[in-house]
């Protein structure tokens, strides 16, 4: 697979500026009937097209599959996570080859484009296409040309024998917390994380967008060859809805935990494929949704 960079299409600050996710602001600080000129560092928040070239040589098709808003950094991950949700590519021998591309010539609006090309053998099912070509940061779904071109469900149920320690469970959140460093200095990041049943972190993504954090940790680990994801627990940093818990079943998580909510969409969901929904982990608490045998009071129960 080759990963490339056209510096030829490049903006000459281009690389500086995809690695910055925060950025000072002017702020007033108000406190009471004082006011402090002062500034605030922010999350980036900022377009990515994702273009996708595929189809036999010499009549290749380039078609922009969406643009959606997100955090610079990882894009290439997020580009193939997002095109392994959506069914484009089911494992990394399907890509030939991916890059980042610039603005056109000459242009002072730097446009971020991730550019992938599929191997001539490679086949797409069209329905995977049916992407509105804008998404917003912070729901996948609402990206969705029509409710028809929502993901059918494949009912593939999850194996079960992937067992964590309600105790583990318990020290998710803090661990989550001391690796978000943007988050630290922005308050404005959702974060996705992948631990092993003892607790270990295996990797974590920030993003602005949640959906957009959990597709940069699943293409890293489908281009590093990991997925089926079954022996890894996944945390995400907010709220669940149905997109989340519909990607972490693509990539083989069965057991996802959350800081916050699922939706009634999310449970059901989660309930009709085998996986393991816990919500609300924070404050020495959870509450489990579905498929509760993969939670136990001791490590070593089942």
């Amino acid at each position: 697979m080759r990963i490339l960079d056209d510096p030829s299409r490049c903006h000459p600050d281009r690389s500086a500026v995809l690695e910055q996710r925060m950025v000072d602001m002017q702020v007033e600080r108000w406190s009471g009937s004082d006011v402090l000129q002062d500034q605030d560092p922010l999350a980036v928040e900022e377009a990515v097209e994702i273009r996708l070239v595929y189809g036999a040589t010499p009549q290749r098709t380039r078609k922009t599959i969406s643009v959606t808003m997100r955090t610079p950094g990882n894009d290439l991950d997020l580009a193939i996570g997002f095109l392994f949700a959506e069914g484009l590519v089911r494992c990394p021998e399907d890509i030939q080859g991916m890059r980042h591309c610039g603005p056109p010539a000459g242009s002072l609006r730097l446009r971020n484009v991730v550019r992938v090309e599929l191997r001539p053998e490679t086949k797409i099912d069209p329905t995977g296409l049916e992407r509105n070509f804008l998404s917003t940061s912070s729901c996948g779904v609402c990206g969705k040309a029509s409710i028809e071109a929502l993901p059918a469900w494949r009912h593939t149920r999850l194996p079960d024998g992937f067992v964590v320690a309600a105790s583990i469970i318990h020290e998710l959140p803090d661990m989550l917390r001391r690796s978000q460093t943007v988050f630290d200095s922005t308050g404005g990041l959702h974060a996705a994380a992948l631990f092993d049943r003892d607790g270990r972190l295996h990797d974590v993504k920030e993003d602005v967008g949640r959906h957009n954090a959990l597709d940069k940790l699943v293409g890293r680990q489908f281009l590093n060859g990991m997925v089926p994801l079954y022996d890894r627990l996944l945390l995400v940093s907010g709220r669940v809805g149905y997109e989340l818990v519909q990607k972490a079943i693509t990539a083989g998580i069965s057991i996802l935990a959350a800081i916050g909510a699922p939706s009634s969409l999310a449970v059901d969901l989660a309930k009709d494929a085998n996986m393991t929904l816990v919500g609300f982990v924070r404050d020495g608490r959870f509450n489990i949704y579905s498929a509760s045998q993969r939670i136990c009071n001791r490590t070593g129960d089942s």
